[in-house]
């Protein structure tokens, strides 16, 4: 709300309102109704309705979820695609079937997008779903860069022999190494059952 600056709101309705007044616990907040703060947070506000944001995050957030839909018949790592607006998630899988998480893969997808200067963070219980959350300005060229930057580093993994081909992965495991220089796969090789690690 404050684009950046500190500042929170509680909106809630009268009846809410009364009934917490009505317990006879009051409440304070040393920084509440803080001048800057809540400049910074009205002027923000106008912007976003000056600008009609709300309108233009839907169709660029469209556009977006379109985009990276298409990839999924193109990679087979994409397991699923998902959000609302701008907020976007990418779920990356070792298998469509069971929902193997592609915990890795996506920690590497994660690391190659920001040396192509494009900061996205991975989330879920198992780290494998790729969060987007790109402010409320971001453009159509945006997201195509992002989709097609995403595309480019999706096919380096699939070429990297961390999954074979759209027909599914040829992984039973997978974990991730990193050191000071680069990112390493360490991965076990499913066709021949090898106990040993096979670095790609």
């Amino acid at each position: 709300m404050g684009n950046g600056h500190p500042v929170a709101a509680v909106i809630t309705t009268k009846e809410i309102s009364r009934s917490f007044k009505n317990t006879g616990i009051e409440y304070f907040n040393t920084y509440g109704g803080n001048p800057v703060s809540c400049t910074v947070a009205k002027t923000v506000m106008e912007v976003i309705e000056r600008e009609n944001l709300r309108d233009h995050a839907t169709k660029v957030g469209n556009h977006l979820l379109n985009s990276l839909r298409q990839l999924m018949s193109k990679h087979q790592l994409i397991g699923d695609v998902r959000g609302v607006g701008l907020f976007v998630g990418i779920e990356l899988v070792t298998d469509r079937v069971r929902k193997t998480p592609a915990t890795a893969e996506a920690q590497h997808i994660v690391s190659r997008m920001k040396e192509e200067h494009i900061l996205v963070s991975s989330d879920g219980p198992d780290r494998n779903v790729l969060k987007l959350k790109p402010p409320m300005v971001f453009s159509i060229a945006n997201a195509d860069l992002l989709v097609t930057t995403l595309d480019r580093l999706l096919e380096e993994v699939k070429e990297s022999g961390l999954i074979s081909d759209n027909k599914g992965p040829n992984l039973i495991t997978s974990d991730l190494e990193v050191d000071s220089k680069k990112m390493k796969f360490i991965c076990r090789n499913i066709e021949h059952h090898s106990s040993d690690l096979i670095e790609t």
